[in-house]
């Protein structure tokens, strides 16, 4: 396993970062501000391939691994730019459908996926059981030669811009992932109020006995919790480097502000007492970025195992890194860095939602301790 990219991720890199300066911090703020949503940064991110560059070739894709589509990911976010539904449509849908999908299924969307045209959002978290697989109420059965699905999840992302939703459901087997199109009969949803600033909104679900499809399930129905874990290694590592993006953004911030400021006739930045924490708060999320490439390095090569514990591993160490970035940012700016003109009180949100989502830090713990170290349960 090499720690360093190769040229061709570097060059993605370097392509990405410049196209998301077109867009920027300013823009991203003011859309989520304004209630709207970043259509033309993903539309032009689709069309130069950006967003499908880990979807298989034959359908038009990229034909690369998740580490390529986690470092389109994390240059958006350094540009100010995170898009959460990144974490979710080409990562989670699309490896899953293009993992255990049928050939029919694969050429039905992931050509859409390719191309940033479909947008594709995930539900597993439900009121009463969180992410618990083992203990998630929605349910599926059959009828007849098609499924009918029943059952609520919330905290679910981007549902008012997508065209269809993977659903984790229970069937008499076990889980079953199903494809439920946001126009289908039954199918509602209510927007979480929430006081984070982003574009992307949260919902819950109701989908009262929503007929669908013989194909709407992926793949083969007794592969639903194998495609489960296989859609959530993904899911980490995207929000790992979605965090890592965003906290070297704030860094930067304060690195730049550190430079310019000047008390008592030198720069802030001279004085250990700023220079240590950013310089401390930098490594944090080099760490966490070399972590988040090793897990993306694992899974591509098929090690689902070592890659969960590494994606685990990933999204803890930056949603600690983006924490720490962006209120060390904010101390260094002092009453600056709560004002809206320096771009960091509202980044505040993401850097919590970080240690909670898509796992939070606590359940990454227990993995660690129970698969990593061989501790006892202790639920």
């Amino acid at each position: 396993m090499s720690f360093v990219e190769s040229e061709e991720r570097i060059a993605l890199r370097k392509a990405v970062a410049e196209f998301g300066a077109k867009y920027g911090h300013d823009y991203f703020i003011a859309k989520a501000r304004a209630g709207e949503k970043t259509t033309e940064l993903w539309e032009e991110a689709g069309k130069l391939g950006y967003l499908g560059v880990a979807v298989p070739d034959e359908y038009g894709g990229g034909g690369g691994g998740i580490g390529d589509l986690a470092a389109v990911c994390e240059e958006l976010a350094a540009a100010g730019c995170p898009l959460l539904l990144m974490v979710v449509s080409p990562a989670i849908c699309a490896t899953v459908i293009a993992r255990f999908g049928t050939d029919e299924q694969k050429s039905k969307w992931l050509p859409g996926f390719a191309d940033g045209t479909l947008k594709m959002a995930f539900a597993i978290t439900e009121p009463d059981a969180g992410s618990n697989s083992h203990k998630l109420r929605t349910n599926v059965r059959r009828d007849g030669d098609d499924w009918i699905l029943k059952g609520t999840k919330t905290y679910i992302s981007g549902i008012d811009e997508v065209d269809a939703v993977l659903v984790v459901a229970i069937q008499q087997t076990g889980p079953v992932l199903v494809v439920v199109p946001t126009n289908a009969e039954g199918f509602t949803w209510h927007q979480i109020d929430m006081d984070l600033v982003a574009p992307e909104k949260q919902f819950t679900l109701f989908f009262d006995d929503v007929r669908l499809p013989s194909d709407a399930v992926v793949g083969s129905p007794d592969q639903g919790l194998l495609q489960v874990f296989a859609g959530l290694n993904p899911e980490r590592i995207m929000g790992a480097s979605m965090a890592t993006g965003s906290a070297r953004l704030a860094i930067s911030k304060a690195v730049t502000y550190a430079q310019q400021r000047t008390v008592w006739d030198s720069p802030i930045g001279s004085h250990q007492g700023l220079a240590h924490p950013l310089a401390k708060i930098h490594i944090e999320i080099e760490l966490a970025r070399l972590m988040t490439q090793k897990a993306a390095a694992l899974y591509d090569s098929g090690r689902d195992k070592e890659a969960g514990e590494a994606a685990n591993m990933a999204k803890y160490a930056a949603g600690e890194a983006i924490a720490a970035a962006v209120d060390q940012a904010i101390q260094t700016h002092g009453g600056n860095g709560l004002t809206s003109e320096f771009g960091l009180a509202s980044m505040l949100g993401m850097s919590r939602m970080a240690r909670i989502a898509p796992v939070s830090r606590e359940m990454v713990l227990n993995f660690v301790a129970q698969n990593s170290l061989k501790l006892p349960r202790s639920y």
